[in-house]
């Protein structure tokens, strides 16, 4: 990185960055997180803008997922719909290839019913086939690949894997957790410097350069702050590594997410019926008298119907429904009797199993349609907005010549050992729980140490060479 001096007059970068006279209790941390704001900005904002344009595109997959595939999703209304069974049945005449895995039958008048094949050939192996059935007719009206609980197709699927991992499998996922993991600490460390500043100092109006950038980078970064922070902590709920600390947590409170029992008579159990059958999926009293038993329990659209995985196994019929009010109730039914032999509400959730399945929902766009959707495009051009701003500051600090100097070093040194203590503390705790966090911030105090190192020895030769 470059470090060509600031041509900027004393007087205005001292009175850019000089902080409010009020808030003193920031005054020896300021330094501090400024220089941690600077370096995380510069190297971890490639990181933040490529979730955040990726991001930007995946909450406008929904709408256009209507759009590109209206034909296979939805059906001209008819008078009454045919038995789930005739439906399956025309789908497996069709698609005889793989297993059924499961069955969504249409959860609207418009709607069409899917049955999901696993095993297909050409077929990822975390994918299903879905055979679309128009209801009323029971004719095929297309098959797609489908991921993911939310029903995903290709479009969808194609930008979520991009968002996630990039598509290059498990090693991508580390640039989205890393994205995550510094998230919050950017957004926290951008809200400390703007509160800490003199209000004179926070304006827009009547400014121009660099000052002018600042303000509409800390303006948009301090309205915005709150919908980084909820994005950061849902996506670390499902990362790689932070994910599981997560998951551990919750299981040790007894907060993790519970599954109906899909054995006959069980009590809720942490598992269930996820593997299909072959054939038809009629095992017993078949579908039709499943999904009538399942009904009668009060799941009502959409609902999606596991058959057994075996033969000691019990049908599962979960609603699926994640917009708000979310419906995610289930219903193990035996097989061969039409019983219920189990039932779990989402209402009986623990409070954190709850709380996590709400705020994955909100995070990927599906909680509140629409406007949840509209919502995070905004946040996320929000985001790239303030990555370019940042960015140009830099570029500011060196008059439009050269990239400006970083923040000066031995901002700890300022820290008194009261404050300076608990922070390496929590620091710590903090880079075990949110690994790629700690990794990464041991990573830039190496850098900058041995750049500190490099700096200090020729500042000692050029006199030498002088003399």
């Amino acid at each position: 990185m470059s470090t060509a001096p600031s041509t900027s007059p004393p007087e205005e970068s001292t009175q850019l960055d000089a902080p409010a006279s009020a808030p003193r209790r920031w005054a020896p941390l300021r330094p501090l997180i400024l220089r941690l704001h600077f370096y995380a900005g510069v190297l971890v904002a490639p990181f933040l803008l490529v979730a955040a344009a990726t991001g930007f595109l995946y909450a406008g997959a929904f709408q256009a997922e209507k759009i590109v595939y209206a034909h296979e999703m939805t059906v001209p209304v008819g008078d009454e719909k045919l038995p789930i069974s005739e439906q399956v049945a025309a789908a497996r005449k069709a698609h005889p290839e793989g297993t059924v895995s499961a069955i969504r039958p249409s959860p609207a008048d418009d709607a069409s019913t899917r049955v999901l094949l696993s095993g297909v050939k050409g077929v990822d192996a975390d994918h299903t086939l879905a055979v679309f059935v128009d209801p009323y007719t029971a004719k095929v009206r297309g098959a797609l690949e489908q991921y993911g609980s939310t029903g995903a197709l290709p479009l969808r699927t194609w930008i979520d894997e991009l968002h996630r991992d990039l598509h290059l499998g498990e090693t991508g996922r580390l640039y989205s957790e890393l994205a995550a993991s510094w998230l919050w600490v950017i957004a926290g460390g951008g809200l400390v410097l703007w509160f800490s500043r003199r209000r004179a100092l926070r304006k827009v109006r009547g400014t121009s350069g660099r000052r002018r950038t600042l303000g509409l980078h800390g303006t948009v970064g301090v309205w915005a702050a709150a919908g980084f922070f909820f994005l950061s902590a849902t996506g670390l709920t499902w990362s790689a590594y932070a994910g599981a600390h997560i998951d551990e947590l919750r299981t040790s409170l007894g907060q993790a997410t519970p599954s109906v029992s899909a054995t006959a008579g069980g009590d809720h159990a942490a598992h269930g019926a996820a593997a299909g059958t072959g054939g038809s999926g009629e095992h017993g009293v078949g579908l039709d008298k499943v999904l009538a038993a399942a009904r009668a329990e009060g799941l009502g659209d959409p609902v999606e119907i596991v058959p057994p995985a075996d033969a000691s196994s019990a049908y599962v019929v979960k609603q699926v429904q994640r917009s708000w009010p979310t419906k995610q109730d289930a219903a193990a039914i035996d097989p061969s009797t039409g019983e219920v032999t189990d039932v779990l509400r989402f209402a009986d959730h623990p409070v954190l199993a709850k709380l996590t399945r709400w705020g994955i929902d909100l995070h990927t766009g599906v909680l509140f349609g629409l406007v949840n959707q509209i919502a995070l495009m905004l946040l996320a051009l929000s985001l790239i907005l303030l990555i370019v701003w940042g960015y140009r500051m830099w570029w500011q600090r060196g008059r439009g010549s050269a990239f400006g100097r970083p923040v000066p070093r031995g901002a700890w040194q300022q820290v008194p050992p009261q404050i300076l203590v608990p922070l390496v503390a929590v620091v710590a705790v903090l880079g075990y729980f949110v690994p790629l966090f700690g990794i990464s911030l041991a990573a830039f105090i190496v850098v900058d140490v041995v750049l500190g190192e490099m700096a200090q020895r020729r500042g000692k030769r050029t006199p030498a060479q002088v003399n």
